[in-house]
């Protein structure tokens, strides 16, 4: 007999007639029991058992039964015995041929543990028939052994895309060589998809010569299931708040487990969430209805690149599964019907869907989703900080496959990583929402007419991810027809640049109201920014409220003498464009950034022809990651040459082409046409010191008036030229000069040569002055003093009713 090794047992062939008496006698007998041919041949076969059973063994049957024999030495020997029937040539019965193997040793243990394996065995010939099949190989296929063998398994299986996994088997065969794969399919019958991983090896005869191709499949589903939501995760952890917009990012929770893992995604969030406000402790409508705003959705059904449908409101009703799950701040799972644990063998889904692996009272059985088209739905709160957000729900549709315990928990830590960045989207849009509100109401919101210039401006904030920024402008009247132009950059975004543009933006005011020269206004400016108190707490942390660093031009037109002074603190200089559309060049140094300190300011004076363009505007219009800053004012000069245009037209068209979508910062522009004042709108005359002068000087004005077809203000102008012209004499130095400008309003100004600037203050009763310049301020509008290089201007407003 030949063996293969130690732990192969002989095998023992037993010949035994119709009366059930031995009659043959192998070798293997003796070395498996101990007895020889001259102690069997002769006696009864139940003889060598240890509890015979009556009628044996003329009853048996075909194949193979367990039975206990017994050792010559005493023992007991568990075996497996096979009774082959013994015929003669005529037909008839000639007894049996019994074959024992013990249990313990190999080739029947091995057989069993084979055939009784979880993992499924094959063997195949070359041509890819099956050899063997054992019962898990049989229960995955849902074919039994005998159905199989002899066949070929592509025709056999047709239906099964396993083309992977047939080729690698002929592949083995060819070469002789094994080969290992992983394939995921869904076994006949099963609801459930398994991933296999499957080794091929060659057999060979003694010779070395294949002879046939052999297989184990291990189902290693579970682990292979866990990689692709740990793969999910990642990748929708990665794709999820990369906006700082709460609707842009439920959109992003929306679309990104769809496939993968679901067919249809809801995400219904709080109107407050959606304003960036505090999310309530509970919203419901007088009749219980939990009120929300659809965010977004997302399904298989639709195209992932179409456009995002708009925020609809959605009510839940109380006791629904939504408003139970925000309530109790818990998950819900619901299955239109009872899962399929997925099959019994190895370690697929089937551990997954174990009821053991679910909280306690999850899945609940819900059979009306199946009426909405669903196989399954998980409800999850968003939470974030302890507060409810809303609710998002992941469902099935088109796939078979019902949720498991271990979809649950992907379920829950996308929402989770959802949850977190729409509250950084909502504290974003909160903190933005500030900024932009406390920046608007510190800009002007419209600016003032004003009879020396034609205005139009534009202002438009970072995009999202920057924030709100400090950029500002202005328009401020000044005495004598005149008006400032002022536009400025705090560095910076947020709350901070905002607080720190509306400080800059008052004191230019007021130092405006100063009429001081633009020099001299920066420098008093710059001053101002150095010596603002830090905003050090309590603890000794700094806000910084962005000031330093800040830029500013400060542009005066007159229109009278249609003459520009401006002087810049690190901002850039304006564009001017002719009337008729040329560029011209400003000649003008830049000053230092407010906040330096201890640098001088330059002022540039020039003459602006009627109808010329002047253009102030901030860095961020003219610089961009696509282009530097002396490409961006060449092409806005292009825009603003354009002819026949309005100046609202070409603001706008100006911001449209100069800015990108996604702005990393803010941008601001001021455009302003100049106008010139009629010369016959201006009287001038010079005055001698000599008080005898005064009622000359009153009839002047009295009949200049009288030119202009102005009677009504006539008395209090006669006056306010007899208190001024006054105190000129009486107080200043020559040379004297009065000059009355009619624009929309008369404005009356007196000069001298003395740079010692007058009060109001309050006249004792026996005092013989003290009175005039309190006349002067009662009777007109607005009065003021303004210093000039050669003495001091003293000036005052009358409102002049409709021409």
């Amino acid at each position: 007999m030949e063996t293969t090794g130690e732990q192969d047992a002989p095998t023992a062939a037993v010949v035994v007639g119709p009366d059930g008496v031995v009659s043959g006698w192998s070798e293997g007998g003796r070395l498996l029991l101990g007895w020889s041919a001259e102690e069997t041949v002769g006696r009864p076969v139940t003889d060598f058992l240890v509890d015979p059973r009556p009628g044996y063994p003329g009853d048996a049957g075909p194949g193979t039964t367990s039975l206990t024999l017994r050792h010559r030495d005493g023992s007991a020997v568990d075996a497996a015995v096979t009774a082959h029937p013994l015929n003669g040539g005529d037909g008839q019965p000639l007894g049996q041929v019994l074959t024992v193997q013990r249990w313990d040793r190999r080739p029947v243990i091995a057989d069993r543990a084979f055939e009784q394996c979880p993992f499924a065995l094959g063997v195949y010939d070359p041509e890819l028939r099956f050899l063997w099949v054992n019962a898990a190989a049989c229960r995955v296929m849902a074919h039994s052994e005998a159905q199989v063998l002899g066949d070929k398994y592509r025709e056999l299986f047709p239906e099964l895309d396993d083309a992977a996994y047939t080729d690698q088997l002929s592949e083995v065969a060819r070469t002789g060589e094994p080969a290992r794969l992983i394939t995921v399919f869904r076994p006949r019958g099963s609801a459930r998809a398994n991933a296999w991983a499957t080794s091929m090896w060659p057999v060979r005869d003694i010779g070395g010569r294949v002879r046939a191709v052999a297989n184990w499949g291990f189902d290693m589903s579970a682990e292979y299931w866990g990689r692709q939501r740990l793969l999910l995760l990642n990748e929708v952890g990665s794709g999820i708040g990369r906006t700082l917009d709460v609707v842009g990012t439920a959109r992003e929770l929306a679309t990104a487990p769809v496939p993968g893992f679901v067919d249809l995604v809801t995400v219904d969030l709080f109107d407050e969430v959606l304003r960036g406000e505090e999310p309530p402790s509970v919203a419901v409508t007088t009749d219980g209805t939990v009120t929300l705003s659809r965010a977004a959705r997302h399904s298989t059904q639709e195209d992932p690149d179409g456009p995002s449908g708009p925020v609809t409101p959605v009510g839940y009703a109380p006791g629904s599964v939504a408003a139970r799950c925000m309530a109790a701040g818990t998950s819900m799972v619901q299955l239109a019907a009872e899962a399929d644990q997925g099959g019994g063998w190895a370690f697929g889904p089937g551990l997954a869907a174990d009821p053991a692996h679910w909280p306690p009272g999850l899945p609940l059985i819900d059979r009306t989703i199946a009426a909405q088209g669903l196989t399954g739905r998980i409800t999850v709160p968003l939470l974030a900080r302890g507060a409810v957000l809303g609710v998002v729900a992941f469902a099935r549709r088109d796939r078979p496959e019902a949720f498991t315990a271990d979809d649950l928990i992907l379920a829950e830590e996308l929402a989770a990583k959802a949850a977190v960045a729409i509250d950084n989207a909502r504290r974003y849009t909160r903190e933005h929402t500030t900024a932009l509100t406390l920046q608007r109401s510190l800009l002007p919101q419209r600016l003032p007419s004003h009879g020396a210039v034609e205005v139009a401006s534009g202002y438009l904030p970072a995009g999202a991810g920057a924030g709100v920024g400090g950029d500002w402008f202005d328009l401020i009247p000044l005495s004598g027809a005149r008006v400032a132009l002022v536009v400025g950059d705090v560095v910076g975004h947020g709350v901070h640049a905002s607080a720190g543009m509306g400080r800059l933006r008052t004191a230019v005011r007021t130092l405006a109201d100063v009429d001081l020269p633009p020099d001299e206004l920066l420098t008093h400016l710059d001053d101002l920014v150095l010596h603002l108190p830090d905003d050090s707490g309590p603890d000794g942390r700094f806000e910084p409220t962005g000031e330093t660093g800040a830029t500013c031009l400060y542009a005066v037109y007159d229109p009278v003498s249609r003459r520009c002074a401006l002087a810049s603190a690190g901002h850039p200089l304006p564009l001017i464009i002719a009337p008729d559309g040329t560029g011209v060049p400003v000649e003008a140094q830049l000053g230092p950034p407010l906040g330096i300190g201890g640098l001088p300011f330059e002022a540039t004076e020039f003459e602006l022809p009627e109808g010329s363009l002047l253009a102030l505007y901030t860095d961020g219009l003219v610089r961009s990651r696509e282009r530097d800053a002396e490409r961006g004012r060449a092409a806005l000069l292009r825009i603003l040459s354009e002819p026949g245009t309005s100046l609202e037209a070409l603001r706008d068209t100006a911001m449209k082409a100069m800015l990108p979508e996604h702005r990393t910062d803010d941008a601001a522009l001021l455009l302003a046409r100049t106008r010139a004042l009629d010369p016959d709108h201006v009287a001038d005359w010079g005055i001698e010191p000599d008080s005898a002068q005064v009622a000359h000087a009153r009839q002047l004005a009295a009949d200049q008036l009288a030119l202009w077809g102005l009677e009504e203000p006539t008395f209090v102008t006669e006056l306010v030229v007899s208190e001024l012209v006054t105190n000129a004499i009486k107080y200043g130095r020559p040379p004297i000069r009065l000059r009355l400008i009619r624009d929309a309003s008369l404005i009356c100004e007196v000069s001298d040569g003395s740079d010692t600037a007058p009060h109001l203050r309050r006249a004792r009763t026996f005092d013989e002055g003290g009175r005039g310049l309190m006349l002067v301020a009662q009777l007109t509008q607005s009065w003021g003093t303004r210093h000039t290089t050669n003495g001091k201007t003293i000036w005052c407003a009358q409102t002049l009713g409709p021409a």
